[in-house]
This record gives structure tokens, C-alpha cells and sequence, in this order.
């Protein structure tokens, strides 16, 4: 059974491989790849600043590491939302990517106000 960080830093780095799979899918239009570009950057980025954090050297760098990521992730559902009410991508496609995205944005919001109140 693996511990709760190697089951987030799996499932971050799922979670970015799902958002290079929709890259790739994307139509070849402005729109498209300009928002694609900032949902490949921010949803990546999510797995690879949380695995940062989990390499962080103290609290207040895990607190400012844990902060990074939930940007990223709340950024993410920004971009995957424009994508979907623009109808670049149709909401079958990206339903429960954005449940994900939400669901990482919940997660890393709370480990962060853990993380600051813990003694």
C-alpha cells in the first residue's frame, strides 16, 4: 500500500498525461492552440511542483511549494472551462477532467491550510 504523497504524486502525474493527450487532440486553430499552450504549461506543472514540494526542505518551503501547485491546478480549471464554454472542446470530453482538476484544487487548497496551522 503506498503512502498519501506517492498516491498524489501519481496521481498529478496522471492527471498530466491526460492534459498532453488533449493537447495532442486539439484542432490546429489559433484559439485552440493558444489556450492548449497555457493548459499544457499549468497542467503539467501541477505534478511537477508537487513533486517539489514533497522535496521541500521545511514547512514554510512546503507551505510556499503546496501554494505553487494549487495555482496551477486552480489556473488549470480556468483553462479547461474557456476551452469547453468557447466550444473549442465539447463538455463530454472535458467533464471529468474538470472534475479532477477540481478535485486536485480542493486537495492541495487543504493541505496548504493544513500545512500553515500545523503545529
Amino acid at each position: 500500500m503506498s503512502s498519501q504523497p506517492e498516491q498524489l504524486r501519481d496521481r498529478t502525474k496522471a492527471f498530466a498525461l491526460r492534459v498532453i493527450r488533449l493537447y495532442r487532440s486539439l484542432p490546429y486553430k489559433t484559439d485552440a492552440q493558444v489556450l492548449g499552450k497555457q493548459l499544457l504549461r499549468c497542467g503539467t506543472s501541477v505534478a511537477a511542483n508537487y513533486r517539489a514540494a514533497c522535496r521541500a526542505r521545511s514547512k514554510a518551503e512546503f507551505v510556499a511549494k503546496i501554494g505553487v501547485v494549487l495555482e496551477e491546478a486552480d489556473e488549470t480549471v480556468l483553462w479547461l472551462e474557456l476551452m469547453t464554454e468557447s466550444g473549442i472542446v465539447p463538455l463530454a470530453k472535458t467533464e471529468e477532467f474538470l472534475r479532477e482538476a477540481n478535485e486536485l484544487t480542493a486537495i492541495f487548497a487543504a493541505s496548504q491550510r493544513t500545512a500553515r496551522h500545523a503545529a
